[in-house]
């Protein structure tokens, strides 16, 4: 196994004479940050795509005079200098080894917008969507979009001349481009226009005698961003040098301000889905519907969409879009784009929530393309090249055999109506055979891309994945002028050297070469990994989706979007990870201080299990590193306090002190000792325990049912003989329900025996089962079974969120054991059902248990069983009709439920209870110990004011307050000051009203609603 304890580690890269002097001239010259940190150099090792060099350190810039000042202070240095947007390039241009200038945190202002003029005046690190939000009220937007348009910024875009899905209506960025300040190599500002205006000395001499040449050499096709955009400065171009400037991945300057073109957006549309057999029948189609004029033309395959997309029948689609001033017009035109199709079967859809969710969809797929439908890894490489539409069937034709010849895979999508094709391919990138067969493919690629008159890059330029292939499109001659040009510019190579020009090779530099070739010893089994905490880490291709601020995207990642910090986010956080993995910059494995300290701030909300579109799962790998990290150690105070809580609460339960400590609690000085000690943070209050535990109360209902039944005389077999069957399940006693809100498992048990169903609670002890001797007879006396050790489940959640993970697997064993008859196959071929009615222990057992104990079949058998509350009366009582509620409801949906768990059940039932309206989205930012840990409280409250109090503030004084979770109640009461109530609540509570009702009327239900009721 490999070691990951502490180790030597250099950098990579030789480091200049004087890092310490630079980084100090740095300091004095700039106003912005100054980070030469292990955390800051880790966290731009790499972009989106195969690569990863290790820089130097990072600088904040705050305005253009800080960049003169750090590319003067790096010049005189000999360092070189990288800006970088929002990280997410995908052909490693975003990546190198000297400094790194961050340009979105200071420099993300949007300086002007007019409306008249259709102009905005924005700073390069301005993401896309904030613009886009800045324009929407005026009826305007920019045009190109890629589908990274929650996190990418403007600088990115201009980098590398980005286009997205509109690009047939509305081209490129550089189409967009009006005038741009740009800093050069050697701290001088330039404005750049039309013209020649602000173009370097001898950039018009050259281009004048090479005119003929530049005429020439470019292929004509609406997606060419290889290479130097030289053809713009041709004479009938305007010498447009800003739109030359595009795409030339900040190796001739640094960005500081644009002046860009916003198009009218349309005010209506409508998104038709046409499906064909096969994407090269959906290319081949493509070509003909730009006549009719469509907004996109988008292509994806079956492998890339899930089942229940709800697409037409088909095994690839077009999602064509169009734009009218009316919903009408955009419908006819996509009607008239449907009847103009030769498809199997099409769907027009001009519901705006049902075209984001199919655009969404599409947005996802570069994060989705890089696992093949078999779990196995694939990766950018050949990202984005594009052909002349009217070849892209042949092309892909053409593609699909060379992907074979090489024994390789992918599903190709995207920008089909402009013949460009994004793709993931699974290539061996981590042994010398696969990585030498991926540059013999790459060197036939390219070969078959020019054959149909194509560009190596459509969307996201050369950077180190392409460009030393130029010279197969553009021959050695035109390569040569990149050089001199990108000479002119930056004549001491000190911007981004290595890519476009004088590139580095394709198969150097490659992010995975570093991390260990043998299995990491691991406490989880990691089973869509291979068991391999490696593979685990390089799930983050970096996307960043979850660097999306707007909290409409989802749970992930909630960190993020309260702090703004990169070490923050999902990606930033296995960046680390990876880095640690490698040894290199972070040196100290599995003890590292910069990776514990990142993952501080992990709420372990799963949000990034469903979000991010490679299900990277941070809360789980945050567990694993707490394990190792504090393996022999001493741990912070709340992991022995709320991470062990089942223990304490049992302990309190066990000697009848609950009111005795809720009255020290309710003593201040008393209370502040406790939380100081404790490690809770002292804004938060400490939560009472229940007088009574639901358990108890559970056991006294039901001595008190027996005893009523044996008075009655309704005991026996023949007391079943008019009974009708009934479904039965157990009612987990998690240990919120248990010991802090008991009313939530009272009132799940008188809605779900109302709805037919038979509750019990778990067995408290272990039956074992035993082989009988020969010749022993199975009576009551010799039962097949012997009993074993007593004990309480536990679903071992608060062990797995501390990374107490020996302890959590000790429980969870227990549990199993307790469970065993009940998960025992030759008893019960199908487990009976398991109703759990806290989000995160249900999240925790279906998937904690099963990943910690991946080697018990038992453990998998118990997840199979768990249902949430919703679910469970609808499987168990499909007939059972809800009372009618009739309020509208605002709240929480946990995030465990919406990464894990899924809600769609319980939005069913709160429809047929006639509940309207929809429960917030994002996390609660309590989750579980998060929020009570002392340093966290700023970050939790943030978390809630995201979206869920917002929304409890916006309610009417009728509307229902759900919040399933514990933690989401505590949050809403603590913060809000309004009590949140489990959907099992309401409806009981509903349930109890219609009784008393009945019972006012006269009217004799047979139920037993004294028994029901019990004491609370």
């Amino acid at each position: 196994m490999t070691d990951l304890g502490a180790k030597d580690g250099t950098n990579g890269a030789a480091d200049p004479p004087d890092v310490d002097g630079l980084r100090a001239a740095l300091a004095a010259k700039m106003r912005g940050e100054v980070a030469f940190d292990v955390t800051a150099r880790a966290l731009t090792t790499m972009d989106a795509s195969n690569y990863r060099r290790v820089p130097l350190g990072v600088v904040r810039p705050r305005d253009a005079d800080d960049v003169a000042a750090a590319l003067s202070v790096c010049g005189a240095h000999g360092v070189p200098v990288v800006p970088r947007g929002g990280g997410t390039s995908i052909a490693g241009q975003a990546t190198g080894t000297g400094v790194v200038l961050d340009l979105t945190r200071h420099m993300n202002r949007i300086v002007a917008l007019d409306p008249e003029a259709r102009t905005a005046v924005v700073q390069p690190g301005v993401v896309l969507d904030r613009l886009q939000e800045a324009a929407a009220p005026h009826g305007l937007r920019f045009g190109p979009d890629p589908s990274t348009h929650s996190r990418c910024t403007l600088g990115g875009m201009i980098g590398n001349n980005s286009c997205g899905s509109h690009s047939v209506a509305w081209g490129t960025t550089a189409d967009s481009v009006r005038e741009l300040s740009v800093v050069k190599g050697n701290g001088s500002v330039v404005r750049l226009g039309q013209n020649w205006q602000g173009a370097p000395d001898g950039l018009r001499a050259l281009v004048e005698g090479e005119l003929a040449r530049l005429r020439t050499g470019f292929p004509e096709l609406p997606r060419r961003i290889s290479g130097y955009a030289l053809d713009a400065l041709l004479p009938e171009k305007g010498a447009d040098v800003a739109r030359s400037f595009c795409g030339s991945e900040g190796t001739l300057g640094v960005l500081t301000e644009a002046v860009v073109r916003l198009v009218e957006a349309p005010r209506a549309r409508a998104l038709a889905v046409l499906a064909y057999a096969d994407e090269s029948a959906a290319a081949q189609a493509a070509a003909g519907l730009l006549p009719l004029g469509p907004l996109t033309v988008e292509g994806m395959a079956a492998d890339l969409v899930p089942p229940d997309a709800g697409l037409p029948r088909g095994g690839a689609w077009l999602f064509v879009e169009t734009g009218g001033a009316e919903p009408a017009e955009a419908r006819a035109r996509a009607d008239a784009i449907v009847r103009a199709a030769d498809v199997l079967d099409s769907l027009v859809v001009t519901d705006p929530a049902g075209q984001r969710a199919l655009w969404r969809l599409r947005e996802d797929a570069s994060g989705t393309a890089t696992r093949m439908p078999d779990g196995s890894e694939a990766w950018p490489g050949w990202e984005d090249c594009a052909v002349p539409p009217a070849r892209l069937g042949a092309y892909l034709r053409d593609f699909r055999h060379l992907l074979s010849a090489h024994d390789l895979r992918g599903t190709p999508y995207g920008h089909f109506g402009d013949g460009c094709i994004h793709v993931r391919i699974d290539f061996d990138l981590l042994t010398t055979a696969g990585i030498g067969r991926f540059r013999r493919f790459s060197e036939e690629l390219a070969e078959l891309v020019v054959s149909h008159g194509g560009s190596l890059s459509g969307e996201h330029g050369d950077g180190q994945a392409r460009a030393e292939l130029l010279p197969r499109m553009y021959g050695t001659e035109l390569v040569g002028l990149f050089e001199r040009a990108k000479d002119l510019w930056d004549p001491d190579d000190l911007l981004n050297p290595g890519m476009l020009v004088r590139p580095h090779r394709l198969d150097e530099n490659l992010r995975f070469a570093v991390l260990p070739r043998e299995p990491v010893d691991v406490a989880f089994g990691y089973p869509a990994d291979g068991g391999d905490f490696s593979a685990a880490v390089r799930r983050c291709v970096g996307v960043a989706k979850c660097r999306t601020t707007t909290a409409d995207a989802g749970v992930m990642c909630p960190s993020f979007r309260a702090t703004g910090e990169e070490e923050h986010s999902t990606r930033g956080r296995a960046r680390l990870l990876h880095e640690m993995l490698a040894g290199e910059v972070v040196t100290d494995g599995w003890r590292s201080t910069e990776v514990r300290d990142a993952l501080d701030l992990c709420l372990s909300c799963k949000g990034c299990r469903s979000d991010c579109p490679v299900g990277v799962d941070m809360a789980t790998y945050k567990a694993e590193f707490l394990y190792h990290h504090y393996e022999g150690r001493r741990r912070p105070a709340a992991h022995y306090t709320m991470g062990r809580l089942p223990v304490w609460l049992r302990l309190a339960d066990r000697t009848r002190t609950a009111p005795l400590l809720n009255s020290l609690a309710s003593v201040r000085p008393f209370a502040a000792l406790a939380k100081r000690l404790g490690g809770i943070a002292p804004e938060r209050e400490i939560p009472r325990l229940a007088p009574e535990t639901f358990s108890r109360w559970w056991g006294r209902r039901f001595k008190e049912r027996v005893r009523r039944m044996m008075r009655e005389g309704v005991y026996g077999p023949e007391a079943e003989l008019d009974r009708a069957p009934r479904q039965v399940a157990f009612l987990w006693p998690d240990t919120f329900t248990e010991h802090l809100s008991p009313s939530v498992g009272k009132a799940a048990v008188r809605v779900l025996e109302a709805a037919g169903v038979d509750v019990m609670l778990p067995p408290t002890v272990a039956m074992r089962k035993r082989t009988p001797r020969a010749g022993e007879s199975l009576s009551l006396s010799h039962l097949p079974w012997s009993v074993g050790a007593r004990g309480h489940v536990c679903c071992g959640l608060t062990y797995v969120s501390t990374g107490q993970l020996d302890r959590a697997r000790a429980v969870m064993r227990r549990t199993l054991d307790l469970m065993g008859v009940f998960l025992d196959p030759d008893v019960h071929p199908r487990p009976p059902a398991v109703v759990v009615l806290e989000p995160s222990c249900a999240a925790a057992l279906r998937t904690d248990l099963p990943e910690l104990l991946h080697d018990d079949p038992r453990a998998a058998r118990l997840a199979s069983a768990v249902l949430t509350f919703a679910e469970a009366l609808e499987r168990l009582a499909p007939d059972w009709s809800p009372p009618n509620l009739d309020r509208p409801v605002t709240g929480q949906t946990h995030c465990h439920q919406h990464a894990v768990l899924g809600d769609a059940a319980d939005r069913r039932l709160r429809e047929a209870a006639g509940l309207t309206g929809s429960l917030a989205g994002g996390c609660c930012g309590l989750a579980g110990d998060f929020g009570f840990e002392k340093g966290h409280y700023e970050v939790s409250k943030a978390c809630a004011e995201e979206q869920l109090l917002p929304a409890v503030r916006a309610a009417t004084p009728d509307t229902l307050l759900l919040a399933d979770g514990f933690s989401c109640r505590t949050q809403l009461e603590q913060l809000a000051g309004r009590k949140g109530r489990h959907l099992a609540e309401a409806l009981a509570e509903a349930l109890d009203q219609g009784a008393d009702q009945r019972a006012d009327q006269g009217v004799d239900q047979g139920v037993d609603l004294e028994g029901d009721q019990g004491a609370d």
